[in-house]
């Protein structure tokens, strides 16, 4: 822009000292004041004179500044949050913000600014916060007004408009619209396993004038249908779930959609509950004393989420001395309580060189193996008891257990270390144990033979006694050095079982030779033998995180992991192919940008995980609406503008007005003058230079004297 000259203001630059001109000014006024008591005829002129000469002697001047006229800056903001992807309003928002653009850079005194407000994760739609940091380096000198292209859903509206310039709201919509949602009231976490938890809901339409009837509600559990019925809209509807299993559970909601609403993406919702255990009950035997016993008890009294019953047997009845019972600091073993009366309330039974010595009628051994078949575990850890002629073995728990021993002389004594098997570094009871296999160990730990050299040992410190099993039923995760087994593992109808072939792991506990995981190891076997989800050696999980799909496939097959069917909530299906990471565990990820629930298929396994919104504020309301926003542009003197009308598509035309005048009309918006400027430079003129000053006051002063003479 040119710049121009301008009379800026008049300043002074006394001649004499402030002082000294008072005192003058009251001098001439004096003489003034005399000349009128006497009546003097000159007396008008001498008041002119020294008038003249007071106001030349506080040099006066005129001060004239170049300036340069500032561009005014004017704010176009863009919405781009989730609820934006509706229908076509991103390609109506597009088009307006280009007219928007274009017209403005016809306009030679105007800047305009362009600022998008992405999507906020869980904040919803943030609009005023972009605009008030586009703010920070705009002066509010310059600030013409803010254009908004939106659909109306922001949830940051301030009380006053930022900046204190113009608001006009452009809306990406035809009007005023409809929508149903399924609005989740109350969705627990997590649940217990064997009880129900409470959903609450309720189905909401909005933008609707009067009542629309009921709507369908449909809810699915982990894909399949689960409860259909017909509720009335805006009731609140309470839906039971019982939990069944540990792990989580998928639960999908979906109400009928309403004639003309604007999307049905809002009409459905999922939610993911997981289950847990109560208390889990442990029975804990222990046959005799052995230094091995308190292992298992600090073990179990560790975890807090179990409720551990022990027994140990201090005298069996071959050592009966006839010693009266009353005289006994011992008592009687509840035989017929725990293995009738209370055996299904145990999720678990340790047996800890346990042998049959009459203290359990094969009857109660035989509801031991039925409460396995039936969903329960049972874990042996057996001694040079389980080859004898007490074995359990040979009573009717043999027929759940993975093994019995080879012979009645099956104890083996001498040092060895124990070796997680090939299949056993691939399950998770035992993958990844802490100092296992060495990497640079052969597969199954001999040497080949003669000629090759022994591989290196793991660094578990040794046990010193095993059992020799016979054939083994199930699948062996620890081996000795010569591949006889040490831990195997079974499944048994709806239950598990486990046989440690030593009584030896005490040693790891107390540390000896270096120790072992001996703690991460029991644990994860007694986790298993419950049927903990993330112990499950073949499995298909999936979950969604931070807006992707991670699945997870575990296997003890050591064929390719090959491909996965993943099925998004629209129905629509891809093929993902899986890669290992380690031994036993394959992953693969893709972006789920979808809520609702996801399915993941290999062969007859199935995994399903809940989206959740990423934005849920953005899709609890998806109307585009002037209400939330409309009365904040209208009390800053602009205005509310459909892009979408019954006539067509209608960007309004960009004015720009003045700062008295409305900045909003039927088919335009405005944006103000406001006239800023930056001075360049700066000059000062005399109002009454001596030349002009001096002549005038002495001709006043003699025509006064002139005037008085006659």
């Amino acid at each position: 822009m040119r710049p121009e000259q301008v009379i800026a203001a008049i300043r002074f630059d006394p001649l004499l000292p402030v002082w000294l001109l008072v005192a003058l000014g009251l001098l001439c006024t004096a003489i003034v004041a005399l000349g009128l008591w006497r009546r003097a005829k000159g007396t008008l002129f001498r008041l002119i004179g020294f008038g003249v000469l007071l106001l030349w002697l506080t040099g006066p001047r005129l001060v004239q500044e170049t300036r340069q006229s500032l561009r005014d800056i004017g704010l176009l903001v863009v919405d781009q949050s989730a609820s934006m992807q509706v229908g076509d309003r991103a390609r109506l928002a597009d088009r307006a913000r280009q007219s928007i653009e274009a017209q403005a850079a016809r306009l030679p005194d105007l800047e305009l600014r362009t600022v998008t407000v992405p999507e906020a994760g869980n904040a919803g739609t943030r609009l005023f916060g972009a605009v008030d940091r586009a703010l920070a380096d705009i002066p509010r000198s310059r600030l013409a007004g803010t254009i908004a292209i939106t659909d109306g859903q922001i949830h940051d509206v301030p009380s006053t408009t930022p900046g204190g310039a113009p608001l006009n709201m452009l809306l990406t919509g035809r009007g005023e619209e409809t929508d149903r949602r399924l609005r989740v009231i109350e969705a627990p976490g997590y649940g217990i396993v064997g009880k129900s938890i409470t959903l609450r809901v309720a189905i909401d339409d909005l933008g609707t004038t009067g009542h629309t009837g009921p709507a369908t509600l449909t809810v699915r559990r982990d894909g399949q249908p689960f409860r259909v019925e017909s509720v009335p809209v805006g009731v609140e509807q309470r839906i039971d779930v019982p939990i069944t299993r540990a792990g989580p559970t998928v639960i999908e909601m979906a109400a009928s959609p309403l004639p003309g609403e604007v999307s049905q993406l809002n009409n459905r919702a999922v939610v993911e509950i997981n289950g847990v255990r109560d208390r889990l009950r442990v029975l804990l035997i222990s046959g005799e004393p052995h230094p091995g016993e308190r292992t298992w008890r600090r073990l179990l009294k560790a975890d807090p989420s179990v409720d551990l019953v022990h027994f140990t047997i201090l005298r069996p009845p071959e050592k009966d001395d006839r010693t009266p019972l009353n005289e006994l600091a011992l008592i009687a073993f509840p035989v017929r309580e725990l293995f009738v009366d209370k055996i299904g309330e145990f999720d678990l039974i340790i047996l800890d060189r346990f042998q049959n010595r009459g203290l359990l009628p094969l009857p109660y051994l035989a509801n031991i193996a039925n409460r396995v078949r039936q969903g329960g575990a049972l874990l042996m850890s057996v001694g040079p008891e389980f080859a004898g002629g007490s074995s359990l073995a040979s009573s009717p728990l043999g027929a759940v257990l993975p093994a019995g021993p080879a012979r009645n002389d099956a104890v083996v004594d001498g040092r060895f270390r124990p070796w997680v098997s090939e299949l056993g570094q691939r399950h998770p009871v035992t993958e990844g144990l802490a100092d296992a296999n060495p990497p640079d160990a052969a597969a199954e730990g001999i040497a080949a033979g003669p000629a090759t050299a022994p591989p290196k040992a793991p660094t578990w410190g040794p046990w010193y006694q095993r059992i020799e099993p016979g054939a083994v039923d199930g699948e062996v995760l620890l081996r000795t050095p010569d591949h006889q087994p040490l831990l195997a593992l079974n499944r048994v109808g709806e239950g598990r079982t486990a046989l440690l072939l030593s009584d030896q792991i005490w040693l790891w506990s107390r540390g000896h030779d270096g120790g072992g995981p001996q703690a991460e190891l029991l644990r994860r076997i007694a986790h298993w033998l419950m049927q903990e989800p993330d112990l499950e050696e073949n499995a298909l999980t999936a979950r969604v995180t931070d807006g992707r799909l991670l699945i997870e496939r575990r296997s003890t097959d050591p064929a390719p992991p090959g491909q996965v069917i993943v099925t998004d909530p629209d129905g629509k299906t891809e093929t993902v192919a899986l890669h290992e990471d380690s031994p036993g565990r394959a992953t693969a990820t893709r972006v789920a940008p979808v809520p609702g629930v996801w399915q993941v298929t290999q062969g007859k396994q199935s995994a399903y995980a809940a989206a959740g919104a990423a934005n849920p504020p953005e899709l609890a309301d998806l109307r585009a609406t002037a209400s939330v926003v409309g009365p904040l542009a209208r009390a800053s003197d602009g205005g509310v503008h459909w892009l979408a009308t019954a006539s067509g598509e209608d960007v309004p035309e960009l004015r720009r007005t003045d700062e008295a005048s409305t900045a909003s009309g039927s088919a335009w918006v405005g944006l103000e003058r406001r006239h800023d400027h930056v001075v360049t430079g700066v000059a000062a003129l005399q109002l009454l230079p001596g030349w002009v000053s001096l002549p005038l006051m002495v001709g006043l002063l003699l025509l006064a004297w002139r005037r008085e003479g006659r």
